[in-house]
């Protein structure tokens, strides 16, 4: 009599390393669901404490012989550049406030490096007018929202001033960031 060969045998292929492959990366896959990959854990950039608008600063931005520009009459924003920050983005709307998000479900947004400026560092609002209102920022600051200080943020200095805000802090899962960051910045030139 003769042997089966073996695709003669009954029941199923045995194939054990693949499989275990397999179920490998499928724990792998629902580690890092749960977990993150840790890429962005850090969070975005926090303002060194020398950049602070409560750390001395100059009376006028550096560069210029104590006389501010006078303000200029509105225009449309339509690109703003922050070097100190990577930012070169479309601008919107505004006249003294750009608000922009610090991260996404994708991973860093527009101002995520936002915490980075330093002070001296330029703002550069082009406007829809070819000029551009380039700023000099004088402090960074993380302030709580909680207890957001909406007169110093948003009040009237008497000189054309900009902010930009994003958010900051510390991020927790079930509220969000607990902080803003604030660039306070003077307009230092018009070009």
């Amino acid at each position: 009599m003769t042997e089966p060969r073996p695709f003669d045998r009954l029941g199923p292929p045995s194939w054990p390393a693949p499989w275990g492959i397999l179920v490998l990366l499928l724990l792998a896959g629902l580690a890092l669901i749960r977990n993150g990959s840790g890429e962005f854990d850090s969070g975005p950039p926090q303002p060194a404490p020398a950049a602070a608008t409560g750390a001395r600063s100059p009376a006028a931005p550096p560069g210029t012989a104590g006389a501010a520009p006078a303000a200029l009459p509105a225009s449309p924003a339509v690109r703003v550049r922050v070097p100190g920050a990577g930012v070169d983005a479309p601008g919107t709307r505004g006249t003294s406030v750009l608000v922009g998000r610090v991260d996404e479900a994708e991973g860093p947004a527009v101002f995520h490096g936002l915490g980075a400026v330093a002070k001296g560092g330029r703002v550069e609002v082009a406007r829809a007018d070819g000029r551009a209102a380039v700023f000099t920022v004088y402090g960074v600051d993380v302030v709580p929202k909680k207890d957001f200080p909406a007169r110093r943020v948003y009040g009237d200095t008497g000189r054309p001033e900009l902010r930009l805000i994003t958010c900051g802090g510390t991020c927790r899962p079930a509220g969000g960031y607990d902080a803003n960051v604030v660039v306070f910045a003077r307009l230092g030139a018009v070009t």
